[in-house]
């Protein structure tokens, strides 16, 4: 999986298409990933010891990553690999070839 966590990205396709936000979670193994601000949904949760108040609360669930793009100096990017003189593999951006950071 090209994208990480603290990756801003643009969602491409969805019911959210156009929303940016902040990765905050990366599920590998499955392809998914959990943007802050994205893909919300109701969720009704009980009184508990770590939760005093009940009721219903707003929950980022997860959303593809093939449904997202990396935003890179403002635009969104598609993510490769590159091997660079030291033998370190670096992210680049296909869109103009810079080193993602």
């Amino acid at each position: 999986m090209k994208l990480k966590k603290g990756d801003t990205v643009k969602v491409i396709s969805g019911k959210d298409k156009g929303q940016e936000g902040e990765i905050i979670h990366v599920f590998p193994s499955d392809n998914k990933i959990i943007v802050n601000g994205v893909n919300t949904a109701k969720k009704h949760s009980k009184t508990s010891r770590s939760n005093k108040q009940g009721g219903i609360i707003d929950r980022d669930m997860p959303v593809d990553a093939s449904n997202v793009m990396l935003v890179h100096k403002g635009k969104p990017t598609r993510v490769g690999y590159k091997i660079q003189a030291d033998g370190t593999k670096v992210r680049v951006a296909k869109r103009n070839g810079e080193v993602i950071g």
